[in-house]
């Protein structure tokens, strides 16, 4: 009997077995349903080591995973403890109740002076600051409220970001005193009839400090709402010309002009609110200008660092990043904060990390800028190196937990990949990438950066291939 034969089904049922199981990460995606995109994917162990490699050498819009580059040179210049200090300065005398003099506000470009940190009360920060003003026994200021922002320089916004993004919260103005992420909060309530103007809410508490023309519409219930924002250039003024269903509410957080006239404004409001009189008016201190004899009045120190960057880094808080930026490049230059020397800064890093950085193009330090270029292999191989870094534990606890917080919060549920991934998604027109840690089947970790651009259609199918990519690698090694 030919045992060969008669065996040949069975060995052929293996075989193809087999190679179902080693099939290759450029057969699994050329399965994809994005076949006219440019796919880079690159895969290292914990000693950097790579094992797969699509395209690694090849130049891709990282969009956030930018993030990766950037928050890395912040921890390790600032380290995870630090924190941000705003400070009150007060220049002239206390005389019983009154202040006489100015009071100085100045910026140092702490970016969580909202509620992000703080269980979402918008105000802790000015409640710190106003109650140590009372427990100095101010009730009055005669003089007027400065913002010291000498920390950065005046340009508000990295090259290369659109003008189409500065009317909401992912596109804001960027200044080393900030409140509320530089946006006022509006909430839109279709309560009225058809063809009735809804009714509009906005924090910080209604502020005069902007105009909202609003022109928006309640249409019938089976019509779709249409959303329409624009803040005019230069200005305060927003127009509202949405369409929406009888019915309907939404949140919107827009963008405002000059951001440093916009926290005196809500601190001023909110000091006279809780008892605390300022009579003069509320300006920015010129350049170069020296204050005599300054007093520090109040302080308020940030949260640790490492709580800020996990914000930046889980939320793909653009306006943390770019503040990060700025705030390198003051510390390290020595001079105004801007976003060139800041990226310059960052790329220094990376070149004392052993990246060759040049194919790192950066023109800001979140990744929403045109003309970022970087590929999967320096991605990937910034994230193995970070490994042995002092700063690591507090750089991976920044990344969203797949299936749990962040921007992968709804992602990976019901896999054997759920929780199992820590990474940070990106995101631009047509681009969408996501780099990190991978604990496998084995229980061994790996490295990933993959990277999809040029994409048509809907990012829904990209998640779910990049996912299905997750699911390889993990069952693969």
């Amino acid at each position: 009997m030919n045992y060969t034969f008669r065996f040949l089904p069975l060995l052929l049922m293996l075989f193809i077995t087999e190679g179902l199981v080693a099939q290759s990460l450029s057969e699994l995606i050329s399965t994809s349903e994005n076949p006219e995109a440019f796919w880079s994917v690159t895969v290292r162990n914990t000693d950097n080591e790579i094992l797969e490699s699509l395209h690694s050498d090849k130049l891709i819009i990282p969009a956030s995973n930018q993030k990766l580059l950037t928050t890395a040179a912040v921890l390790d210049e600032f380290g995870g403890e630090y924190q941000f200090e705003t400070i009150i300065y007060g220049e002239g005398s206390l005389e019983g109740n009154n202040w006489k003099g100015d009071l100085i506000i100045k910026g140092s470009g702490d970016p969580s002076i909202s509620g992000d940190l703080y269980e979402n009360n918008r105000y802790h920060v000015f409640e710190k600051l106003t109650g140590q003003l009372h427990e100095m026994g101010i009730e009055r200021v005669t003089g007027r409220l400065l913002a010291d922002v000498s920390l950065f320089d005046r340009q508000l916004y990295p090259k290369g970001w659109s003008w189409d993004d500065f009317s909401f919260y992912y596109g804001v103005q960027i200044s080393p005193l900030s409140f509320n992420n530089n946006a006022v909060d509006l909430e839109v309530f279709a309560e009225g009839g058809i063809g009735e103007t809804p009714r509009i809410d906005w924090f910080p508490d209604s502020t005069e400090y902007v105009e909202f023309d609003n022109q928006q519409l309640i249409t019938h219930p089976d019509i779709d709402y249409d959303e329409y924002y624009r803040r005019a250039l230069g200005a305060n003024r927003i127009v509202l010309g949405s369409t929406l269903p009888k019915g309907y509410y939404e949140d919107e957080s827009l963008s405002i002009h000059n951001p440093a006239l916009f926290f005196l404004d809500s601190f001023h409001e909110y000091a006279e609110q809780n008892g605390i009189k300022i009579e003069g008016g509320n300006a920015i201190l010129e350049e170069n200008s020296i204050i005599e004899t300054p007093n520090v009045l109040a302080i308020h120190k940030s949260k640790p660092l490492s709580e800020l960057v996990a914000w930046a880094n889980k939320e793909s808080d653009n306006f943390y990043l770019e503040m990060f930026t700025k705030k390198l490049s003051a510390t390290k230059s020595k001079m105004p904060g801007s976003f060139e020397d800041g990226i310059l800064q960052v790329r220094t890093f990376l070149h004392e990390l052993g990246i060759d950085t040049a194919l790192v193009l950066m023109n800001d330090g979140s990744g929403m800028a045109s003309g970022n270029y970087t590929t999967t292999g320096i991605i990937s191989d910034v994230l193995t190196k970070m490994q042995v870094h002092d700063q690591f534990e507090a750089y991976i606890q920044s990344l969203a937990v797949s299936g749990v917080d962040g921007t992968l919060a709804h992602r990976t549920k019901g896999t054997e990949i759920y929780k199992k991934f820590r990474g940070k998604t990106g995101y631009v027109s047509g681009v969408r990438t996501l780099s990190g840690y991978l604990d496998t089947l084995s229980g061994d970790r790996i490295v990933v950066s993959i990277a999809t651009n040029h994409y048509a259609g809907k990012v829904k199918p990209v998640d779910s291939f990049h996912e299905q990519i997750l699911q390889y690698l993990y069952e693969k090694y």
